[in-house]
């Protein structure tokens, strides 16, 4: 029998992250996973033809090249370049194990056409999204929010970053329906409109994260690595086994064992596992979750750039829900050869968005249109689920399902939220003074 501080179930991104967290802070980790390959639900799936298996698809054609040339996500994640999860990288050295490849293109969708997101000065003088005077108000917000710091009311122009509204600090700069829209989901990046009648602190942080990250870079904000996301639990699992954790692929898991309400061990092939705290994601506590909605996701493969993105090899596409009178947006996401994922002259495009019909697949339609022609797609929809409770009186840590989006900003919230949780403390890296002062207002 053997005792360990905190068993995982599952290598998905956050279980790994937070594996690797707490073995460098010393806790004695033990890992099991009942696949044979890292990633869980959001595994990098190669060669080529195991996406065909997987989605029982026959194939791949000749034409696709070789199949170990492939690495495709199924649940593709963008990094804007100075978020949470890249300071995590740093932070834990996790980025000696990875090479991240700036995203070459951030594009939002009106009127039945993609245009480039602007987010800097020269951008907005070019932009076709906006006339004149729209460009001089939104050039006017976007100096009021990168010279806003939330302890010096002096750069707060009279705004309560707590109490005025997303709204009110938009007809402030008298933004147009327009302009209000791709800052609100292209650059502040929320995925439908309750944001505008809630306090506009976050929406300003947000602005602000992504054009911080876009300074460093200038084609867009966005990382992603090179060979897939696969790359990030594999870099966390040498983390955690560089600090002594204990790694076991394709394994089943059978029985959690309680004692009194509490997590006591894991039943794994007839072995006893004991630990204090259990970290998992969904699929291996069926009963302590439940299903709020279902994402549906069409990854397509192209052998051409997407049509008005400036022949990109990668970019990021938002159709705000507001276009197509949805609740919900919808994104895209294109990667390629650019980002060694894909065979030379090949291109993964996935469509996805939170299901709000029975016929989810006649909901991305807009996003597949703008991708045709489209040489093979796959399709899946999946279950969103959450955990019943916190975790804090039976110490099983439940991750929620992914969501739609494909840009790392709701896991990053939800890491620092499971490691307070388990912990008792906040996740602080780094003494950079940007940190130190938005953590007054976590």
């Amino acid at each position: 029998m053997q005792e360990y501080d905190i068993i995982v179930l599952g290598t998905g991104l956050k279980e790994c992250v937070l594996s690797g967290l707490m073995s460098q802070s010393g806790k004695k980790v033990l890992h099991i996973d009942k696949n044979p390959c890292y990633g869980g639900e959001s595994a990098s799936i190669s060669p080529l033809e195991e996406l065909f298996k997987k989605f029982k698809v026959p194939g791949p054609p000749k034409s696709m090249g070789r199949g170990k040339e492939w690495n495709v996500d199924l649940v593709p994640k963008f990094f804007l370049a100075t978020s949470q999860l890249i300071k995590i990288l740093v932070h834990t050295e996790v980025t000696r194990y990875l090479d991240f490849k700036v995203v070459e293109g951030s594009y939002v969708y009106k009127a039945g056409k993609v245009h480039k997101v602007p987010a800097t000065e020269e951008d907005t003088q070019s932009s076709d999204l906006m006339g004149m005077f729209d460009k001089r108000r939104f050039k006017k917000l976007l100096q009021f929010v990168l010279n806003f710091d939330t302890r010096n009311p002096r750069t707060h122009q009279d705004v309560d970053p707590h109490k005025t509204t997303t709204r009110a600090l938009f007809s402030r700069f008298d933004l147009g329906q327009d302009v209000m829209e791709f800052t609100g989901h292209a650059i502040a990046l929320h995925g439908n409109e309750s944001h505008l009648d809630q306090p506009c602190l976050e929406t300003i942080n947000r602005i602000k994260l992504y054009s911080e990250s876009l300074s460093r870079h200038n084609t867009s904000p966005y990382l992603y690595p090179l060979y897939g996301l696969g790359e990030l639990p594999q870099g966390f699992a040498r983390l955690s086994a560089e600090y002594g954790g204990t790694f076991l692929l394709n394994r089943t898991v059978d029985e959690i064992m309680m004692d009194n309400g509490k997590v006591k061990a894991v039943r794994s092939e007839g072995k006893l596992f004991h630990c204090k705290q259990l970290i998992c994601d969904p699929s291996y506590v069926p009963n302590r979750v439940r299903k709020v909605g279902r994402v549906i996701r069409v990854i397509c493969l192209l052998n051409h750039p997407v049509k008005n993105t400036h022949e990109a090899s990668s970019c990021q596409i938002i159709i705000p829900q507001t276009q197509l009178n949805r609740k919900s947006d919808i994104y895209i996401s294109v990667v390629s050869y650019g980002h060694s994922v894909a065979s030379d002259g090949m291109y993964i495009a996935t469509v996805s968005t939170t299901a709000e019909t029975s016929n989810p697949e006649k909901e991305v339609q807009p996003g597949l249109e703008l991708l045709e022609p489209i040489m093979q797609k796959f399709v899946s929809v999946s279950n969103v689920l959450v955990p019943n409770e916190d975790g804090r009186k039976s110490q099983i840590f439940v991750s929620r399902s992914y969501d739609a989006t494909n840009h790392v900003e709701d896991e990053c919230e939800e890491i620092k939220d499971m490691y307070r949780r388990l912990t008792g403390a906040e996740l602080c890296f780094g003494s950079s003074r940007h940190q130190s002062h938005n953590s007054d207002d976590d």
